[in-house]
Formats: structure tokens, C-alpha cells, sequence
């Protein structure tokens, strides 16, 4: 991230701006696996068993997934609509701010899913255990040891 009174070069924006899109494209390719999974529970035959409370579930985490890769997706959407009209700073801004919101709806996404499919499996207090567990783990490795190392 830039420093406030830094103006980056050209050079430096094209640099920021690939290497976001890479990143970004490694979270689009789970996210549309995770939102292509979810996209066919509802033809199985098990899901006519689910309780209310797990069909809510279902649909809150599908609706998550779906913003999720529109989160994502958006940096390309802002690219294609201010191409050549030099604005490489605030796309890389936007692209930045995209990525942190994608990444913490990602984390979210994918404790949801495991509470959803512990709660179907195993019952409500594994499926809370369960999420809770992977949610502290997003926290821990996509959050603290970055700023931890941000510290050194």
C-alpha cells in the first residue's frame, strides 16, 4: 500500500495493478468452485430433509458466495468501463479494497459452508465447533501473522 503523500510512479501503479489481479484470480477460482458446489445442493435428494433453519442457512450462504465473486469480479468490471481513461491509481485503490473484501467474505463464505454441512451431518454444537474453528483459523493466517510480520 502506497504511503499517504507518495504519489507511485506509472511503473509502480502496472506492478500493484497485476499483482492484484493475480490474487484476485486465485480467490475467484475458489470462490466459483465453492458457488458451483452450492449451486447443486438443492437437485440433490437429501435436500428436500433439511430442517427451515438449514434451508435459511443454505440460502444465506449461497447469497454470501454470489457477492463474494461479485466482490471479486468487480476490479475487472471498474477496468473495462475506465479503460484508457488513465485512472490506473483508482483502479488500484478499488482493486485493493476489493481484494480485503473479498478475502474476509471468502473466510466467512467457507465457515458458513462448514456449519451448514456439520449441522446436516454431525448436529448443531460439531457444526458450531467446526466453523468456529475454521473461522479462527481464516482470522489467524489471512490476518494476524500478516500483521504480525508487518510489525518486523
Amino acid at each position: 500500500m502506497p504511503i499517504p503523500d507518495h504519489k507511485p510512479s506509472p511503473e509502480q501503479l502496472i506492478r500493484n495493478w497485476q499483482e492484484l489481479l493475480q490474487e484476485l484470480r486465485v480467490m475467484q477460482t475458489g470462490v466459483q468452485i465453492l458457488t458451483g458446489f452450492l449451486l447443486t445442493v438443492p437437485f440433490s435428494a437429501r435436500f428436500e430433509t433439511l430442517e427451515t433453519h438449514q434451508r435459511a442457512l443454505y440460502l444465506g450462504v449461497l447469497v454470501g458466495a454470489v457477492l463474494t465473486t461479485c466482490v471479486i469480479v468487480a476490479p475487472v468490471a471498474f477496468h473495462r468501463v475506465l479503460f484508457r481513461r488513465r485512472k490506473r491509481a483508482w483502479l488500484v485503490r478499488m482493486a485493493d479494497l476489493c481484494a480485503r473484501l473479498g478475502l474476509a467474505l471468502l473466510g466467512i463464505v467457507s465457515a458458513a459452508v462448514m456449519l451448514l454441512v456439520f449441522d446436516v451431518v454431525v448436529g448443531p454444537v460439531a457444526a458450531w465447533t467446526a466453523a468456529g474453528g475454521v473461522g479462527l483459523v481464516f482470522v489467524v493466517l489471512w490476518f494476524v501473522v500478516p500483521h504480525l510480520a508487518r510489525r518486523e
